[in-house]
């Protein structure tokens, strides 16, 4: 174990406190597996009788009863393996079903900084797979280490029963089996970290193909596919092999124990003095309770592999759960704001980089204005309004909205202010009209949906849809053309009807004709809004109030488009080279 990873013992007592509110089940449950642990001693007790007086002697009243007994048993025996085991896996899935609810609701409040820094395997891995880890270490290993610790109990107390003295010699290897399970824990907690990792590393590729299968296809990318998911499969492989060979090592070594203990059991017995106290009914007895003992402790080591998967899921899991929430210590909820947005002197560094991706930014937006933000590619435009919104927190300076910082802002309160459109409208596997009063849920009426969609000029292709609002739309909008997606995320922004309006590069996925109408649309959306465009296609920020033109993350010029032209900057020169583009080129 790793010196900064917890103990096991410090991930068990955050996981108790999963299974306490279940604790009235998991009472029912121990004494189903009390019930089966007892059958198992009672059944080997049964031995002696059996030989000495029923086939022995003949007693007629052992004979009559003893058929009895173990109809008895059985039936015991079943009812407690389905009182355990149904108990036990009903805590498990409410287990489970509880922590993924609680690592799915902290996703929901991480900052976008946390997702920046980790694979969207990695934590999908961490919702489901491991979660699902963290559930059958705490019910079915747990299950095992109590029911066989009973049943080992159970036997010892038979064994003791007929005699202490060989009892003594069979728990001369206690210690060195007690020292194989330690030693095995470690090295299945080691293991354990490592499957998880390369889950992870599996789940990521897989679903960089699903979701990039046409670019693979377009630019013959099959084979470096192949080659990337080899790799961290076989890695997965051989991850799993080690657990099965430290399972098979621990197996015999503790088999190759418990031979020991049986060749010593069977020399002290045949030593005079022991040959005269047991019966061959009662050797029996304490023969069948000791090698019944067999499975129960491999049982026991095999179930090491279980817990320390669970306990290294647990470690990771609980870093999400651990990781700190988005700060929302402000108090500051106004119904509506003006949309006066100042920037002073604000910086902005990504962690784990060196290099700003803003420096000094400067600016005032005025209630209802108009600003573009034009520059070539990585210039800092979209990390200019990602900081409005709040998904990450300037490194210097800071932002106000109507005179009041943004950190005072609930956040809710303050996004409750801002619609935006993306470069890549998010849609999610529901019908149209789900997706444009997405966030509004059942206050948005028929009436607005549909006029919020043709508003964005969307109801042309959504009327035309076999079901039309109520058309599903496929995972990630896979059923409609990049263009019919961006105009129903213009859509939702519209119903939206927020004081501020943010388009980050909202109209790249449009042909000329569809651009020109969702232009008119959004133009008539932004009067009485402030408005700020990120835009590469300087055909779309002409009729701005003012352009601010960034390079390397600082601001070059500002001004109108008229103004920037006669100036023959920053901005001219970049109108000269798209002037030397096709027409619907982007700025490099």
């Amino acid at each position: 174990m790793d010196a900064a990873s917890p103990s096991g013992s410090a991930l068990w007592r955050r996981l108790l406190p999963l299974l306490r509110p279940h604790l009235a089940i998991g009472l029912v449950a121990f004494l189903g597996m009390l019930m089966e642990a007892s059958v198992a001693a009672g059944f080997t007790a049964l031995m002696q009788p059996l030989l000495d007086d029923a086939l022995g002697a003949r007693n007629s009243t052992v004979i009559a009863w003893l058929p009895v007994a173990i109809i008895a048993l059985f039936v015991i025996r079943g009812v407690g393996v389905y009182v355990g085991d149904y108990g036990m896996a009903w805590i498990s899935r409410r287990v489970i079903a509880d922590l993924r609810a609680q690592v799915f609701e902290r996703y929901l409040v991480l900052p976008s900084s946390h997702f920046a820094s980790q694979s969207s395997g990695d934590a999908l891995a961490r919702l489901s797979f491991q979660v699902d880890q963290i559930g059958q270490a705490c019910t079915e290993g747990l299950k095992i280490y109590v029911l066989d610790t009973l049943v080992i109990l159970g036997l010892l107390t038979v064994m003791l029963w007929y005699s202490p003295v060989l009892t003594a010699s069979v728990l001369l290897a206690g210690p060195a089996i007690a020292l194989v399970i330690r030693l095995v824990s470690k090295r299945y907690r080691r293991i354990s970290r490592r499957i998880q990792e390369s889950l992870a590393d599996v789940t990521q590729i897989g679903q960089d193909v699903i979701l990039g299968e046409r670019e693979i296809k377009i630019y013959g990318g099959q084979q470096e596919e192949r080659e990337r998911f080899s790799k961290v499969n076989e890695h997965n492989r051989r991850q799993h092999l080690k657990v099965t060979a430290t399972n098979a090592t621990s197996s015999a070594l503790v088999q190759i124990l418990a031979a020991c203990s049986l060749a010593l059991v069977v020399y002290v017995a045949t030593r005079p003095g022991q040959l005269e106290i047991l019966t061959p009914g009662a050797f029996t007895a304490f023969m069948t309770a000791m090698l019944a003992i067999l499975p129960s402790l491999k049982r026991l080591t095999q179930a090491q592999a279980l817990i320390q998967r669970g306990l290294a899921a647990a470690e990771s899991v609980f870093a999400v759960l651990d990781a700190e929430a988005e700060r929302d210590e402000g108090q500051h909820a106004p119904d509506r704001v003006r949309g006066e947005i100042r920037f002073e002197g604000v910086a902005l560094r990504y962690p784990g980089r060196e290099e700003s991706a803003l420096e000094r930014i400067d600016l005032a937006i005025a209630p209802g204005e108009t600003v573009a933000l034009v520059g070539r590619s990585g210039s800092g435009k979209s990390s200019l309004v990602a900081l409005l919104a709040r998904f990450f927190e300037p490194s210097a300076g800071r932002i106000l909205l109507d005179g009041v910082p943004l950190a005072d802002y609930r956040l809710a309160a303050l996004r409750r202010q801002i619609a935006m459109v993306g470069q890549h409208g998010v849609l999610v596997n529901d019908s149209v009209a789900r997706n444009i009063a997405y966030g509004a849920g059942r206050n948005a009426s028929r009436e607005a949906i549909e006029a919020a969609a043709r508003a964005a000029h969307a109801w042309e292709f959504v009327a035309a849809l076999p079901q039309g609002l109520d058309s599903t739309i496929g995972e990630r909008g896979a059923a409609l053309s990049g263009g019919q997606r961006q105009r129903l995320a213009i859509a939702r922004a519209l119903l939206k009807d927020a004081p501020i309006l943010i388009l980050d590069e909202a109209t790249s996925a449009l042909d000329n004709r569809s651009e020109a109408e969702v232009q008119k649309a959004l133009r008539a959306a932004m009067k009485g809004r402030t408005t700020l465009i990120v835009a590469h296609r300087l055909s779309t920020v002409e009729q701005a109030d003012r352009i601010v033109v960034m390079d390397a993350g600082r601001i070059v010029e500002i001004g109108s488009h008229a103004e920037l032209m006669a100036r023959q900057g920053a901005y001219a020169a970049l109108q000269r080279i798209r002037d030397m583009e096709p027409a619907d080129a982007d700025i490099p």
